[in-house]
């Protein structure tokens, strides 16, 4: 009986030392994963409950941001609830009160805030945020159906949709009129959301409708199976005015053929849409967030369109504001320096 008993505590302890080997090989770093349905759960991984303020429920903010938030869930210990906001300035605004601990925002409107100009110019400059990496371009477009609009200087005296008061349309709109030496006092402004602008232009209700959106957007595809339908291009002199006196834009071309009816390129300008967080953002939190967007690049293409844009060029090049000390870990350990706050 006593070699039975002795024989059956041996086997225990063998059965307990290998679980024990089990359980480390597990979260062994080495064990980290990036492959499709695969979860980082490591010894050293950070655990986070995070909120990311985004946008309206129907544009790209919220959809991508939502996509962005559930595979980082999938593949860490670090949660991220997408809340719908008003856009760029209220993401701001909801970092810099605590609201929110990451948001999707327009990197000119970002620089704003940053540099308390424009909309923060009353209130000051906002510096509780850092850069995570830009994700993607947003387009600036003036939409039309009028072929009788050919240049911005024939916005003059015109119903115009400017976007939403504060939005990073509205902002767009502002420095395009000023390049061509014109304020909101030279046109009529409408204050409308993008879907409702291009209902507007429909109707005939107004004139011009600024966006800014990744072309092709859903709304002007829609608007221009409905009617002819017209972008209006930024001129080389005034487009290089505009880039010397907003140098967070960027020139692009819409190519001919884009929308339904287009038959010649478009020239404009881009900014871009880029993940920020709240300044003390834990640096390993930032690096799991970060590494786990650009590793899977692939993968998050499949779940949304937006994702064939992700690289870490884009994401890094042209941005006026301090990344986050785990961000800039993970692109110099990619041969990217980029600036942090210290």
């Amino acid at each position: 009986m006593k070699k039975f008993i002795a024989l059956l505590l041996a086997l225990v302890f063998v059965l307990s030392f290998a679980a024990c080997g089990s359980n480390d090989k597990v979260s062994s770093p080495s064990n980290l994963k990036t492959d499709s349905g695969a979860k980082t759960d490591a010894v050293g991984s950070p655990k986070a409950d995070l909120t990311m303020g985004t946008g309206g429920e129907s544009g790209t903010y919220y959809a991508f941001g939502g996509v962005v938030a559930g595979f980082i869930g999938d593949k860490t210990d670090v949660n991220i609830t997408v809340v719908s906001t008003g856009g760029t300035k209220a993401n701001i605004t909801g970092i810099d009160d605590g609201t929110y601990d990451l948001a999707t925002v327009q990197s000119d409107v970002s620089t704003y805030a940053y540099n308390g100009t424009n909309s923060f110019a009353e209130t000051g400059a906002v510096k509780s945020f850092s850069v995570l990496g830009a994700l993607y371009a947003e387009t600036v477009q003036m939409v039309t159906c009028n072929p009788d609009i050919k240049s911005v200087a024939d916005f003059k005296g015109k119903n115009v949709c400017v976007g939403d008061i504060g939005s990073g349309t509205y902002f767009n709109t502002i420095d395009v009129l000023a390049a061509y030496g014109m304020t909101l006092d030279d046109i009529n402004p409408v204050y409308q959301s993008f879907g409702a602008s291009t209902e507007s232009l429909k109707d005939g209700k107004i004139d011009v409708a600024f966006l800014c959106a990744g072309a092709p957007t859903t709304a002007v595809t829609d608007l221009a199976t409905a009617k002819d339908t017209y972008l209006v291009s930024i001129d080389d002199e005034h487009m290089t005015k505009l880039l010397a006196d907003c140098p967070w834009y960027a020139a692009l071309t819409i190519p001919a053929g884009t929308y339904k009816g287009f038959d010649q390129d478009t020239s404009t300008i881009t900014v871009k849409c880029t993940l920020v967080a709240r300044a003390n953002l834990p640096e390993d939190v930032a690096y799991a967030i970060v590494s786990t967007i650009f590793d899977n690049q692939a993968a998050i293409a499949e779940l949304h369109g937006k994702g064939a844009e992700l690289s870490l060029e884009f994401a890094t090049d042209g941005i006026a504001i301090p990344f986050n000390k785990g961000a800039a870990k993970y692109f110099s350990e990619h041969g990217i320096t980029v600036t942090t706050a210290d």
